[in-house]
């Protein structure tokens, strides 16, 4: 098991923790985690595109000029893709790119993801986060205490209001809970701070 050093929202240290190897100590599989990222934001995307096919475009009624004579090339109709005005070839239409991976591979890709912030000393355990009031100044200054990146995931075991609407106005920065984290996040974000709880249930739940 690594141990890693616990801090509290002062900066200070606050004792150590030990990661449990089988979610915080395997070899990251990369292949896992571009999968399941690339599904993510697939998944993500709306799929409202769409353009007008030559059979959906107005007009081309009547032959746009005559066969012969004009010095132009033949052209039967003024919806064709090759005209201005005219249809796209292929157009796009509204469609859904969701598609799902096994639940194995999203597995792997986490454990991987987990592992891999462990690896590149990205991961910041803080013993707990609480405010009194939602309050973006003392989320700023825990933040500077703890040195974390300008980019980074706060994941904590249960929902608190106070924290998401202390973090909610700071760019960069975006809260999890132990369920709702995604690999896609995780890496996305240079610093994971994660609470002591948050660790024990996402041992819990991946272990």
């Amino acid at each position: 098991m690594s141990t890693v050093t616990m801090l509290n929202m002062a900066g200070q240290e606050a004792g150590t923790i030990e990661l449990n190897d089988a979610v915080f100590g395997i070899e990251p599989n990369q292949n896992a985690v571009h999968a399941v990222v690339k599904n993510i934001l697939a998944n993500r995307r709306q799929g409202t595109q769409s353009a007008k096919t030559r059979a959906e475009v107005r007009g081309g009624g009547r032959k746009p000029f005559r066969q012969k004579g004009t010095g132009r090339h033949r052209q039967g109709s003024s919806t064709d893709p090759s005209q201005v005005g005219g249809g796209v070839v292929f157009a796009p239409k509204p469609r859904s790119y969701r598609y799902t991976v096994p639940k194995k591979l999203r597995r792997l890709a986490m454990l991987s993801a987990l592992s891999s912030k462990v690896q590149d000393k990205e991961i910041i355990v803080i013993d707990s986060i609480s405010f009194d009031e939602p309050k973006t100044k003392e989320m700023v200054k825990m933040l500077e205490n703890v040195k974390a990146a300008k980019k980074a995931l706060i994941v904590t075991a249960d929902k608190d209001e106070n924290i998401v609407k202390s973090a909610a106005n700071i760019q960069g920065i975006r809260t999890a809970l132990v369920g709702t984290m995604n690999v896609y996040d995780i890496i996305n974000h240079t610093s994971f701070i994660v609470t002591k709880d948050a660790v024990e249930k996402i041992e819990e739940v991946y272990a």
